[in-house]
């Protein structure tokens, strides 16, 4: 089974991106990224799962859920601001429209109902995490902290400044031999330029995973677009050459009765953690607000 997939080779013809299930080689976690035109719309039932609909590059985003009309802000790029983003329950049918942009469906297969919600960009968590070379800003959309009425779905978004490196230190959540936490996750990257809103297709980056039986160990060097399924095994760093800031969707499912981020570090890297105690954050974070581009950004 493959992991790695370069820009593109997701495309199904009708969505840029199409992570299923049964494509990665799993059960629960999911992602469609759709391109928004003034003469298109895009429908799609939920069916058996739950979905987190947010703009990445995509501004007045029209969608309807089971009749409901709403209108995402949205954003010009992921490097500009967070945005607000929308929470569609399981079964829901969902249109999406819009003049131009970018648009993010992620999903979990899930049996539990929750109502639709509608969570504007002021009220979306960011935390700036790590210090030093590992400082990255985690934007917290639905997560177990952040947003509780969900039943599988996890999603973030991170991002890396130029130089620094993320998912670090190595860490698994593949619920084999001592590490409980079972999470099957999917990274969509885009990686920018300098003061550029969105992704570059000049930019590039790495990213490593190594599995505990060592059958996988790979380093693969990642373009703009770029999407890899992590099913099992330690994953990190990613790593954002100077100039070329990388972003990443995360979206994470398993099935444990209860939605979870915990992870086991690689427990030859973990004393990385208290050396961040006697480093400084990285001033450029954190780098977006709901509001934008934040001044330490702009350094």
């Amino acid at each position: 089974m493959t992991w790695f997939h370069p820009a593109g080779s997701l495309n199904n013809g009708d969505a840029d991106v199409d992570v299923t299930p049964e494509n990665a080689g799993w059960e629960y976690s999911g992602l469609r990224v759709y391109t928004l035109h003034s003469d298109r719309s895009v429908s799609l039932t939920l069916d058996s799962e739950e979905g987190v609909v947010i703009p990445l590059s995509a501004r007045d985003v029209r969608v309807t859920i089971d009749g409901r009309e709403f209108t995402l802000e949205g954003r010009s790029g992921v490097f500009d601001s967070v945005s607000d983003w929308i929470y569609a329950p399981v079964g829901s049918s969902v249109t999406l429209r819009g003049d131009s942009g970018e648009v993010a469906i992620c999903t979990a297969r899930a049996t539990e109902v929750y109502p639709v919600a509608h969570i504007p960009a002021a009220d979306v968590q960011v935390e700036v995490r790590g210090a030093g070379r590992a400082t990255r800003q985690v934007t917290n959309i639905a997560t177990p902290g952040s947003f509780t009425n969900a039943h599988k779905i996890n999603v973030c978004e991170v991002i890396t400044p130029g130089g620094n490196l993320s998912s670090w230190p190595p860490h698994r959540h593949d619920g084999i031999g001592d590490c409980p936490t079972n999470n099957e996750e999917i990274y969509y990257f885009r990686i920018g330029r300098e003061e550029e809103p969105h992704g570059n297709p000049l930019g590039t980056g790495l990213f490593r995973v190594y599995t505990v039986d060592g059958t996988v160990d790979e380093t693969v060097t990642l373009h703009d677009g770029d999407v890899y399924v992590v099913p099992q095994g330690y994953h990190g760093p990613t790593v954002a050459p100077p100039e070329y800031p990388m972003y990443f969707l995360n979206v994470l499912a398993g099935p444990a009765a209860d939605r979870t981020m915990a992870f086991c570090d690689d427990p030859g890297h973990h004393w990385i953690r208290d050396s961040w105690s006697t480093q400084t954050q990285d001033p450029r974070l954190p780098w977006t607000s709901a509001s934008g581009r934040t001044r330490k950004g702009d350094r």
